[in-house]
């Protein structure tokens, strides 16, 4: 089993930066793909990126690749998200999910059982 919490987010201005981090506990860490979703109010919840248990690969959305990097330290049992250019429509509350297998997750899977409790994200124009 494994713990997350997130934090990090906050109001930032569009074209500018932030950087969201992922806690895990309570079991081995590196031994799970992690993957970042977000939702907007009334929205579904949507599948941002995902990174394998080295950190070696990693898989964006079309509408973040080149703006967000998603990184991990095993050491530290931490993941991040840095967001780079944020647009208002990046604007959502923010989870980091934990899973066996690394590939673009579904809310659904049943393999990515753990979840955060989110971190709000608002960018303004």
């Amino acid at each position: 089993q494994v713990q997350l919490v997130e934090s990090g987010g906050g109001l930032v201005q569009a074209g500018g930066s932030l950087t969201l981090s992922c806690a895990a506990s309570g079991s081995m860490f590196n031994n799970y793909a992690v993957a970042w979703f977000r939702q907007a109010p009334g929205k579904e919840r949507q599948f941002v990126t995902v990174i394998s248990r080295s950190g070696l690969a990693t898989h964006y959305v079309d509408a973040v690749k080149g703006r967000f990097t998603m990184s991990r330290d095993n050491t530290k049992n931490m993941v991040y998200l840095q967001m780079n250019s944020v647009e208002p429509e990046d604007t959502a509350r923010y989870y980091c999910t934990a899973g066996s297998n690394f590939r673009i997750v579904r809310v659904t899977d049943n393999d990515y059982p753990y979840w955060g409790q989110g971190t709000q994200v608002t960018v303004s124009s």
